[in-house]
Parts: structure tokens; sequence; C-alpha cells
């Protein structure tokens, strides 16, 4: 009978430390109440993370970075001089178009004296006209990359078909070294 009764008491002590097991693993799991959300600093002007994501970037580091990244292109293209004039057109399609002016103080007041479903009506214009520049926008640069693509030799089409030309994330051009990955 004590060869019946060991397997049972292993048997009865696997269960006994799976059930402390999950009741150890139920009183770990249980909610707790939040903390009180901790007052938040106004951002800094020197915070790195406040100056890349927050507000307008600076116009002079981006065109240094896109000055960068065309030189970057040019040298791995083997740009050839008969080449200048279908790189120079390619390059000035790249500019992105300005941004959109702020507005006067005039036009603020008159925005200011619209009710809410007038604002929202009037921003809805305003939105879609700046999305309709922006698609013209880049219909013209997105036919402005394949003329300079077909000024491009075969060896220079897989390179640049090697490139990230936007879409991707970030600045979405080639290597950018500020970036990881």
């Amino acid at each position: 009978m004590t060869a019946v009764l060991k397997p049972l008491k292993s048997v009865n002590s696997l269960l006994l430390v799976g059930i402390m097991a999950a009741t150890g693993l139920a009183a770990t799991a249980q909610t707790r109440e939040p903390a009180a959300p901790a007052t938040l600093a106004a951002p800094s002007k020197d915070d790195s993370y406040a100056g890349k994501h927050m507000g307008r970037h600076d116009p002079a580091k981006m065109q240094a970075h896109r000055a960068w990244r065309q030189a970057e292109l040019k040298a791995k293209l083997q740009i050839t001089p008969a080449q200048e004039a279908a790189w120079a057109s390619f390059t000035a399609s790249m500019q992105g178009p300005a941004h959109g002016t702020r507005p006067t103080p005039e036009q603020r007041a008159e925005f200011d004296k619209l009710n809410t479903p007038e604002r929202i009506d009037k921003m809805r214009v305003l939105r879609t006209q700046r999305m309709a520049e922006r698609s013209a926008f880049m219909d013209k640069r997105d036919e402005a990359v394949k003329t300079f693509y077909a000024a491009l030799d075969a060896e220079q089409k897989k390179v640049f078909d090697s490139q990230r030309m936007g879409g991707g994330r970030g600045h979405g051009g080639q290597h950018d070294p500020h970036r990881k990955g």
C-alpha cells in the first residue's frame, strides 16, 4: 500500500506547488491604483527631444541635411558632366514647398470672431487647399524623378533603385547618420 501512496504524494506535491504558483501570480497581477500624474515642466530650448519633435524644424539644419544627402547620392551615382543639368533639375524638384505663412493679426482676429462650427468649416477649407497644394507638389516631384531616372545609365539606375527616396521613416533619404538602423 505504501508503494501506491508514494506516487500519490508526489502528485499532491506537484498540485500544491502549482496552486501556490498560480496564487502568487494572481497576487502580483492585481492592478494597482495609478500614481498621481507628475506635473511636467515646460521643455527647455536645449532639450534635444523638444528640439526635434516639438514645433517647427530648424530650416537651416534641414537645408544642410538635405545638401548632405544629395551630395552623398551624387557621389554614389557618379554623375557625369553630361548629366549635370538633369541632376540640377532633380535636386531643385526635391525642395519642398514653402510652408504657409503665419496668419496676420487681422486674419487671426477675423478667425477669433467665428463660432466653433464656422471655425471648423474655415479650417476644413484651408486644410483642403493645403492638401491640394501638397499633392500638386508631389506630382511635380514624381515627374522630375522619372525624368532624372531616364537620364541615368543602367548601373546608375541600379544604385538609384537601392536608395530609399522618401516613403520610409525619418527623413526618407539615403543613409542618415542621425537615424538608428
